[in-house]
């Protein structure tokens, strides 16, 4: 896929504005996170016209090691950690992430500025011949780089032989067709970006597999203290997504939780109520605490911290602790 158009001129992170000069968004390399950050320019140039936006393409640790699963090297923070140098360093004015792979606790001196309205949240199976998960037989091989995606697939179908699967979704999609896997599992909104909508053989329902938290939402990063793009940014920004954002993050965090424990969340608001749904798993799919609670959309956070609370109550604190202990070996 090519880089997006009308995306203003693609410069490396070393390069530095004069003063006064176009508003620098900063991303990953990927065509996905090009995709993402025009999305976030197209956004500011219909809300300021007139608004000169550079996006500068930042290659990442998580880009470079490829040979690894995200969970046994760190997990996904290393796909913005020279994002987040660079907008630090003021390098950048802003960071585009697929906000499923920020962390909850942020460097000091930046914070999540806004999010872009959510898309779909839901994960996809992609599979060689168009089988639905159910079709699939014992012993065939699902790809996904998510201990959240492995521990539910495990629940629901114990015969499936669940193998990483590291790369952009050009890569992932390039393996499939090679036969090195029969099936894939990714976020719908992702291949739905990238233009591979076409290739979903089944949207999974998130009855079945619940989404990472925060996954389908674009945010947006910015300095504490750089008030002109702080004022861009909330100016875009989608009151509602922002909601659900912070209530998901707020639950994430409650856990101690990232893409290196299987945890998933889901906040949904449907006029004055508002539920938030959430599981935790031990990535062999043999055990799952999975709750919800409803009540005011207006106290969706506090909805999300006390749902954490339950999970770690009935059991999801020794899951993650049996988790972390084989992580640290």
């Amino acid at each position: 896929m090519s880089a997006p158009q009308g995306a203003g001129r693609l410069r490396g992170p070393g390069d530095n504005r004069s003063a006064g000069g176009p508003l620098r968004i900063g991303t990953r390399g990927s065509a996905l996170a090009l995709v993402q950050a025009d999305k976030v320019r197209g956004a500011l140039a219909a809300r300021f016209p007139g608004l000169e936006v550079e996006i500068l393409a930042i290659r990442t640790r998580g880009d470079s090691i490829l040979d690894s699963p995200l969970s046994k090297i760190g997990g996904k923070g290393l796909f913005i950690r020279e994002i987040e140098e660079a907008l630090a360093e003021g390098r950048i004015d802003l960071a585009v992430h697929s906000l499923k792979d920020l962390p909850t606790v942020l460097p000091p001196g930046l914070t999540l500025g806004g999010v872009l309205p959510r898309e779909d949240p839901r994960d996809a199976l992609v599979s060689r011949d168009g089988r639905g998960l159910a079709e699939l037989r014992p012993g065939q091989r699902v790809g996904t780089s998510s201990l959240r995606r492995r521990a539910q697939l495990l629940a629901v179908c114990p015969g499936l032989r669940v193998v990483d699967a590291r790369g952009n979704v050009d890569t992932r999609l390039a393996r499939l067709r090679q036969d090195r896997y029969d099936a894939l599992v990714l976020a719908a909104c992702g291949l739905q970006r990238a233009g591979f909508g076409g290739r979903i053989s089944e949207y999974l329902d998130p009855r079945l597999m619940l989404p990472a938290a925060c996954q389908g939402i674009i945010g947006m990063e910015v300095r504490r203290d750089d008030r002109r793009t702080a004022g861009l940014v909330a100016a875009v920004s989608h009151g509602p997504t922002m909601a659900v954002a912070e209530a998901e993050r707020a639950f994430m965090h409650r856990l101690e939780g990232g893409c290196r424990v299987p945890a998933g969340c889901l906040a949904v608001v449907q006029g004055v109520e508002g539920k938030v749904s959430g599981m935790v798993a031990d990535p062999e799919g043999g055990r799952i605490v999975r709750l919800h609670r409803s009540g005011p959309s207006a106290a969706l956070r506090r909805l999300a911290e006390e749902l954490a609370r339950g999970i770690l109550s009935r059991g999801g604190a020794e899951i993650l602790a049996a988790v972390r202990d084989e992580r640290a070996e």
